[in-house]
């Protein structure tokens, strides 16, 4: 087991494949052989976003991708045959990078976080922990972030503190037992396939 502590004061920021915003770059995988760190040769990717407008999502090809709203209400993303309701936060939804996707605010701007990976090379989830209790890790990389002050979690029998909008990163070779002690955490789960 490996644990990091990443501050946002090392987290980057990169434009939105569409150039429509910007991302805050949390964590991240790229292929070994890659030439560039770019959308081409991802794997996967934490970061969060500020929607402040409605508006068009990158195509993203061969990219599932999760997200989840952490600040604010009232976003609907709309494709052509479907809907995705994020208009409670802490609300995880899933789609395709290939869908037409158009976000509708109804409440204005929100924060999202988005768990990106390339589909075939991972296995994702996101989900909040909004309640102390305790749920089983699998091996693989696991980010705790923290969008709303401090948490706390404990990790097998160590503590955590994990500061406003910092992140927890987990490399773990075998499964093991994380507990949400205090505040408020969002959890990205990844798994490479292969």
């Amino acid at each position: 087991m490996k644990t990091t502590l990443l501050k946002p004061e090392d987290y980057t920021r990169s434009p939105w494949k569409n150039g429509g915003g910007v991302f805050t770059d949390i964590a991240g995988a790229w292929r070994a052989d890659a030439a560039a760190k770019d959308w081409s040769s991802l794997l996967w990717r934490l970061a969060s976003t500020p929607i402040v407008a409605p508006g068009p999502f990158s195509h993203m090809p061969g990219i599932d991708r999760l997200q989840m709203v952490v600040e604010g209400r009232g976003l609907v993303l709309k494709s052509p045959t479907q809907e995705f309701d994020e208009r409670e936060p802490f609300t995880t939804v899933r789609f395709t990078g290939e869908m037409e996707i158009v976000t509708a605010l109804e409440e204005g701007p929100v924060e999202v976080v988005n768990l990106m990976a390339r589909r075939g090379a991972a296995e994702i989830e996101l989900v909040a922990l909004c309640e102390p209790g305790t749920r089983q890790l699998a091996a693989g990389t696991h980010l705790v972030y923290a969008p709303h002050g401090e948490c706390c979690v404990r990790l097998d029998a160590e503590d955590f503190i994990v500061p406003g909008t910092g992140t927890l990163r987990i490399e773990l070779t075998e499964p093991s037992q994380l507990a949400l002690v205090s505040g408020l955490a969002v959890l990205g789960s990844i798994r490479l396939s292969g």
